[in-house]
C-alpha cells in the first residue's frame, strides 16, 4: 500500500515534501545529495495489485521509463537520473520541473494566445521527433503529459511509460492510454509508427487553441467509434482569432488515414512554421483580461456565468467602427447580430429615426426567427466611435448548451423589454389622440 505520509528518506534520496498521489503512484519532490539538485521522485506501487493484468501493466510502464535512464536528453523532454528496484521498492527519479501541465491551459478562461500555443507544440513537436529518432514512440500523449514551467519557457514531453520501443526487447503495451487522445489506429489496435504521435499533438492543440476536444462523447464507446468515423469541426469554429492556416494544419494532423496525415515531423515542423506566420500579433487588438471586463459589465450579459462569457469571447469578433459610419444597411443581407460594447449608435428605417442604442444594447438578432434568408429591417449607424461584439449565428449553434441558454434567455429578456416599449409607445399615441379628440369635441360644443 501507498503510504500516507512521506518518509524521510528514499535511498539516497531526502524527501523534501509530496507533489502528487494516484492510485498506484506517488510523486515527491527530493534532493539529491550528490548531484545537488532536486528531483522528482515517483514511487510505484504494484506488487500489491490484485488484478493481474493491470500488474501486469503497471510492470511494463515502469519498466518503460525505467528504460531511459541516461537517453533522450532533449531540452524539451524530461529527463530520467535513475531507476531502483529493490525489496519490493519501485521509485523512478527524473528531472523536477516548477509549473504545470499543459491541463492548466485548456480551460476555456486560460487559453493561449495563439501564437503561444504553436510555439508550445512546436517545441513538443520537435521532442517527440528526437525521440523518434531514437526508436521510441511515445503512444500516451495529452496535456497531463507535457510539463511546462509558470512563464511557459521550459516545456517537457514527459510520462513514456506507455512506449512503444523499435528495440525488439521491449513490445508496445496496449489498452493503455486516454481514447480522447488516440489515434484512429490505435484505437483499432492497429499496428503503430510515428504518426500515431502526430495525431495526439493534434489533439493537443486542438485542446490548447479550444478548450474542447476535437470529439465528444457520452460514453467510452461512443467515443471511440468517433475517433475512428467522425470528423471534427475546424477550431476556427469555436474561436474566431484562428486563421485558416492554422485551422488546415491542426485538420491535417488530425487525419483518420496516416495516408492523409502530416507524413513526418519534419514536415510537422515545416507546415507549423508556415501557418504560424499567418498569425497576426497586432499591438491595436484589445487583451482578453480587458474583453472580459467589458462584457461582464454589458447587461445583455448579466445572466452569464463566468465560464459561458469566456466561450462566448472565444466565437466573436470585435470591430470598431467611426463616427457617422454604417455599420448595418436596411435591406442587406447577413448572419451575424451585434452587441454594442462601446459608444453610441443610431437605429433608422426609411430615414426616420427609431432609437438610440448604448453600451449592452443588441440589435440584429432577428437572424434567430428561423428564416434562412433574413433582410435587415433597420440601418444602425455610428453616432460616435464604438466597439461593436459581432456574433455569428451558425457560430453560436456550435456552443455549448449552457452558452446557448445563456443567450437564448438574453434574447427573451430583449423582446419582452421591447415589448413593453412598444406597449408604453402605443399607450401613450393612444392616450394623445383621445386627449386631442376630446379637446376637438369640447371645441366644437362650445356657443
Amino acid at each position: 500500500m501507498l503510504p500516507t505520509a512521506h518518509p524521510e528518506k528514499i535511498g539516497k534520496y531526502s524527501i523534501v515534501r509530496e507533489l502528487g498521489r494516484g492510485a498506484t503512484s506517488i510523486v515527491y519532490l527530493a534532493r539529491d545529495p550528490f548531484a545537488n539538485r532536486e528531483v522528482a521522485l515517483k514511487v510505484v506501487e504494484y506488487g500489491t495489485v490484485q488484478n493481474t493484468e493491470l500488474r501486469r501493466r503497471l510492470q511494463k510502464s515502469y519498466l518503460n521509463e525505467a528504460a531511459l535512464v541516461g537517453k533522450l536528453f532533449h531540452p524539451h523532454i524530461l529527463s530520467i537520473f535513475d531507476a531502483v528496484n529493490e525489496n519490493e521498492l519501485n521509485y523512478i527519479v527524473m528531472e523536477y520541473v516548477s509549473g504545470t501541465t499543459l491541463e492548466a491551459y485548456c480551460n476555456m478562461a486560460r487559453l493561449l494566445p495563439v501564437s503561444q500555443v504553436l510555439e508550445v507544440v512546436f517545441r513538443c513537436g520537435m521532442a517527440l521527433g528526437f525521440a523518434q529518432r531514437h526508436g521510441i514512440i511515445h503512444c500516451d500523449l495529452k496535456p497531463a503529459n507535457i510539463l511546462a514551467s509558470g512563464d511557459l519557457t521550459t516545456v517537457k514531453v514527459s510520462d513514456f511509460g506507455a512506449a512503444l520501443y523499435e528495440d525488439a526487447e521491449h513490445t508496445q503495451l496496449r489498452g493503455v492510454g486516454s481514447p480522447a487522445y488516440m489515434s484512429p489506429e490505435q484505437i483499432q489496435d492497429m499496428e503503430l509508427n510515428h504518426q500515431t504521435d502526430i495525431y495526439s499533438l493534434g489533439v493537443v492543440m486542438y485542446q490548447l487553441l479550444t478548450g474542447r476536444l476535437p470529439l465528444n462523447a457520452s460514453n467510452r464507446h461512443s467515443l471511440t467509434y468517433q475517433v475512428v468515423n467522425v470528423e471534427p469541426q475546424p477550431p476556427s469554429t469555436f474561436r474566431k482569432d484562428i486563421p485558416d492556416a492554422v485551422d488546415r494544419f491542426v485538420m491535417h494532423t488530425l487525419s483518420k488515414k496516416t495516408a492523409d496525415r502530416v507524413p513526418t515531423w519534419a514536415d510537422f515542423a515545416r507546415e507549423l512554421t508556415q501557418s504560424s506566420r499567418t498569425v497576426k500579433v497586432m499591438s491595436a487588438e484589445i487583451p482578453d483580461t480587458e474583453k472580459f471586463d467589458t462584457v461582464r459589465l454589458l447587461t445583455f450579459f448579466h445572466a452569464f456565468r463566468e465560464q459561458e462569457i469566456w466561450e462566448a469571447l472565444r466565437i466573436t469578433s470585435w470591430r470598431r467602427f467611426d463616427e457617422d459610419e454604417s455599420v448595418l444597411r436596411e435591406g442587406d443581407s447577413g448572419e451575424s447580430f451585434f452587441i454594442l460594447a462601446a459608444g453610441q449608435a443610431k437605429v433608422s428605417r426609411g430615414g426616420m429615426l427609431l432609437d438610440i442604442l448604448k453600451p449592452g444594447d443588441c440589435f440584429g438578432e432577428m437572424i434567430f426567427s428561423g428564416d434562412p434568408v433574413i433582410r435587415r429591417s433597420t440601418s444602425i449607424q455610428a453616432m460616435t466611435p464604438l466597439t461593436a461584439i459581432e456574433i455569428r449565428a451558425s457560430d453560436l449553434a456550435n456552443a455549448s448548451d449552457a452558452c446557448q441558454k445563456s443567450f437564448n434567455r438574453a434574447f427573451i429578456r430583449i423582446l419582452i423589454a421591447r415589448l413593453n416599449w412598444a406597449n408604453e409607445r402605443l399607450t401613450t399615441a393612444w392616450g394623445d389622440r383621445a386627449a386631442a379628440q376630446h379637446a376637438s369635441e369640447a371645441g366644437d360644443a362650445a356657443p
